[in-house]
């Protein structure tokens, strides 16, 4: 099986990547999920081991990544911040170089980006950034995989966005600016993403030709698009704000009426969890234009890829 080869160590945002290596990514996905969906085993990082620091819970991040090291011959070790000197004071860089002695790879699921950004500086083995509380890159490469497969294409595909202006919608707009999608984030005013991240969309899609709109109008965001993705308005650790933002977002729901407004047969995403009733109803999440576990699926597979290109 032939393997990609990446010019960085690490994944810390979607920007360690080109978009050529993205794509080559996308093909060892699809013939990993393939040879998955055959029953053929794929011992590619036999011997290997990925050690997953987890400061934030998880469903997706944990079980993909874990059953997928399984799968490709190698293993994981779950390190939650209880079971590791790093809750209790020891530095990032110190854990960095003493995971480095022991293991292929570490993929942390942390709340400060910053914390990946030293973890990766100071590790000898690949990083990978499996969330932050800036950037979601993991989710987006599966999110963006996902419409490849359908499409065979990114280019002029229209992806909208609504909701709050999160590390996901982060890597979704740097990420569809680096493969000439279209994007239209719509989002409360007070919780559009944030302005630099926002600045470098703009920029890489002035030279890539990506089309990018930022605005609170949710119809304007919504018109045309062939893909309509929304996520929590309050992610984990905002709890307590979770009344306000309610009130904030009412406005900002996918309902059937929404979708209406999209172009036809456009399809529904969400990274989950989905507080349903709050920013998408049932009749959307679990209608036949939800591919939204499709999503979930391909998570698997884009981050055995990821793998492969990292650890091998």
């Amino acid at each position: 099986m032939k393997i990609p080869k990446l010019k960085t160590k690490d994944l810390v945002t979607l920007t360690d990547l080109s978009a050529p290596e993205i794509l080559n990514i996308f093909d060892l996905s699809a013939r990993l999920k393939k040879d998955l969906a055959a029953g053929k085993r794929v011992p590619v990082l036999e011997g290997k081991t990925l050690a997953m620091i987890f400061e934030k819970n998880s469903t997706r991040t944990r079980v993909s990544f874990e059953a997928g090291m399984f799968q490709l011959g190698g293993c994981a070790l779950f390190l939650s911040r209880d079971d590791i000197q790093l809750g209790r004071g020891e530095t990032v860089a110190d854990t960095a170089r003493v995971l480095s002695r022991y293991v292929d790879g570490i993929m942390i699921r942390t709340d400060l980006h910053s914390k990946v950004v030293e973890l990766a500086r100071t590790a000898t083995v690949p990083v990978i950034n499996g969330l932050s509380d800036l950037f979601h890159p993991c989710q987006a490469l599966a999110d963006f995989f996902t419409i490849y497969e359908r499409e065979k294409k990114l280019e002029k595909v229209k992806l909208a966005y609504v909701g709050d202006g999160n590390n996901m919608v982060h890597s979704l707009l740097v990420g569809a600016a680096m493969l000439g999608m279209d994007i239209s984030v719509a989002c409360p005013r007070g919780y559009q993403p944030d302005s630099q991240v926002s600045a470098l969309a703009f920029q890489i899609s002035s030279k890539t030709g990506s089309k990018l709109t930022v605005t609170t109008d949710i119809n304007l965001a919504v018109e045309g698009a062939h893909y309509l993705y929304t996520d929590v308005w309050t992610s984990m650790g905002m709890e307590k704000e979770a009344a306000r933002r309610r009130k904030a977002f009412a406005d900002y729901r996918i309902t059937r009426k929404v979708l209406r407004k999209c172009a036809d047969r456009c399809a529904v995403m969400h990274c989950l969890p989905a507080h349903r009733g709050e920013e998408i109803d049932d009749d959307v999440i679990d209608s036949e234009c939800s591919i939204v576990f499709d999503q979930a699926e391909n998570r698997l597979h884009v981050q055995k890829a990821l793998m492969c290109a990292l650890m091998k």
